[in-house]
């Protein structure tokens, strides 16, 4: 028996043997029970701003971490397109000194993709 059933109970008695009768101690012990079904509602409502406090915490953080990883593969594209565009110019100088030295190119000395971007650029 917790102590709020004994104060329950000790409520109950002293209102049956102090005159106010068995239904008075009927009231107080439901009058009870309806206080604490009402506090353990309040205690879980006043918890629930809590846990959402915590699960938006973990958003930002998880948005923040997302934005630093975007960020750095923004780079990293933009480093691999800057030496796609080095490569891309190297290739075109090269075979235009073998066009100058009049050295043929065979077919398969460049690649279809190559050979792709080089006419579409993309």
């Amino acid at each position: 028996m917790n102590s709020a059933e004994v104060v329950t109970l000790a409520s109950a008695a002293l209102g049956v043997f102090g005159g106010g009768g068995f239904f008075m101690a009927r009231a107080t012990v439901r009058a009870q029970r309806v206080t604490a079904a009402a506090n353990e509602t309040i205690a879980r409502l006043n918890a629930a701003p809590q846990a959402k406090a915590q699960d938006f915490a973990v958003l930002q953080a998880t948005v923040a971490r997302v934005d630093e990883e975007n960020g750095q593969l923004r780079g990293r594209q933009a480093r691999v397109d800057s030496l796609l565009g080095a490569f891309s110019r190297t290739v075109n100088r090269l075979i235009y000194r073998m066009e100058r030295a009049e050295i043929p190119i065979q077919p398969d000395d460049i690649d279809e993709l190559v050979r792709d971007y080089m006419r579409t650029g993309a």
